[in-house]
């Protein structure tokens, strides 16, 4: 009976530390100013703990699942996002080199406000999707969000 306790709470141990660890990573950016009927560059910004690490957009397998950047705007455009080269890395779950992200990352993205808009501030909505692993697992893929704001002038 106490050795079942014990497996029991190991595991629970281990699903809690998970739960912390792949929730660890927090989303951040950027943008400037911009004049109507301008463009300005704005950046999302991933940091990911120490102990662990995130797939690039383009990991080197299919089977592993890419970080991806989606930024939407109300009464403006957005495109454009760019995506760093990831670091070539080999892990005990792994056979062959995976491209992955490590400490803080950036992606860029444009942002164009028409000539018309008649605000302030342009709220940017961007969703961060992401797999996080350490040396030896890989967990469930997380999406995470951030509103950026531009002023308009």
């Amino acid at each position: 009976m106490k050795k079942i306790l014990s497996i029991a709470l190991f595991s629970l141990g281990l699903f809690f530390f998970a739960g912390i660890s792949t929730n660890a990573q927090t989303v951040g950016g950027s943008i400037g100013t911009v004049a109507r009927g301008g463009s300005v560059k704005g950046t999302v910004t991933l940091s990911i703990p120490g102990d662990l690490h995130v797939n690039s957009n383009r990991p080197n397998s299919e089977y592993y699942i890419p970080t991806t950047v989606k930024v939407s705007a109300t009464g403006a455009k957005t495109s454009g996002v760019s995506y760093p080269r990831g670091r070539n890395r080999t892990f005990q779950f792994s056979e062959s080199a995976l491209n992955v992200y490590e400490g803080t990352v950036s992606f860029s993205f444009n942002l164009t406000v028409p000539a018309s808009f008649k605000g302030n501030a342009v709220k940017v909505r961007a969703v961060v999707r992401y797999q996080a692993c350490n040396n030896e697992v890989c967990f469930p893929p997380r999406s995470k969000e951030v509103t950026l704001t531009a002023r308009v002038r």
